[in-house]
């Protein structure tokens, strides 16, 4: 009887069974819904060649935005005022998915773009007529046709110092950063310039004129399509990382050579 009783307990289902299929169903659910969801806003916005107009930015604003920068864009505990800030810097931050910010932070990040470029531009252009701010530049700034050289020289004594030499970024104080600028297009360079997100000073017209915002732009074009022609990159952060590099590797090889040479003739 007791062998029996024994028995039955062992093969008894534990109360915690039912919760944790429950749970893995759930998950498996959710991330099937959550690709599925993903696929179809893929799909939709490569095949969206609609224009939006300024009425269809100011829904989205209402949907995305609004709650921390206020209906009427006067900001709130949660958000800044965007009176001023224009179509510029908010194409900046929609488009290179900074915002609409997930949680609050020393710096809004990069991360995947929510909206289409008809949204962005929407958006941008609601934004401009309620709160004019910096427009969007001719084409001819952004070009890439101007002199790098120079551009070169600008861009180390302006920005260099966050940034690095070859655009690679740094760190900053109190959690924030200078982002590498190796995928940045044209506008969003431009328009950082001139918008100054985050921790970046402003560059208007009397510190950089269009000409040499112009050269800037196009030493970093071509930064981007010249990477590392000498070789290996090693995080493009200077002489110090190259030089550890050499000590532990360079040297490390030839202490590693020397003792095998010496086991050899031993």
């Amino acid at each position: 009887m007791a062998r029996k009783k024994s028995h039955r307990a062992t093969g008894r289902r534990s109360p915690w069974a039912a919760a944790a299929l429950i749970g893995i169903g759930l998950l498996i659910t959710g991330g099937v819904y959550a690709g599925a969801s993903a696929a179809v806003a893929a799909t939709d916005d490569g095949g969206s060649t609609q224009e939006l107009t300024v009425e269809d930015g100011e829904l989205l604003f209402q949907a995305n935005c609004a709650t921390c920068h206020g209906l009427d864009l006067q900001g709130s505990e949660a958000g800044p005022s965007l009176y001023g800030v224009g179509e510029l810097s908010v194409h900046f931050q929609v488009s290179t998915g900074r915002m609409p910010l997930q949680a609050q932070g020393p710096q809004a990040p990069q991360k995947p773009v929510q909206f289409t470029e008809a949204q962005t531009q929407a958006l941008a252009e609601y934004v401009q007529s309620v709160a004019p701010g910096p427009e969007f530049p001719a084409e001819e700034v952004l070009d890439g046709e101007g002199d790098a050289s120079h551009g070169g020289e600008l861009f180390r004594i302006n920005c260099a110092m966050c940034h690095n030499v070859a655009g690679a970024g740094g760190a900053l104080t109190e959690g924030k950063y200078a982002p590498a600028l190796n995928g940045t297009t044209p506008l969003n360079i431009y328009a950082a310039m001139v918008t100054g997100p985050q921790n970046m000073p402003v560059f208007n017209n009397m510190n950089l004129s269009l000409e040499e915002k112009r050269d800037i732009i196009t030493y970093l074009l071509y930064i981007q399509e010249n990477r590392s022609p000498g070789g290996f990159e090693l995080g493009s952060l200077g002489p110090v990382s190259e030089g550890l590099f050499i000590w532990i590797f360079g040297i490390g090889s030839l202490i590693a050579i020397t003792v095998w040479v010496t086991a050899k003739s031993n």
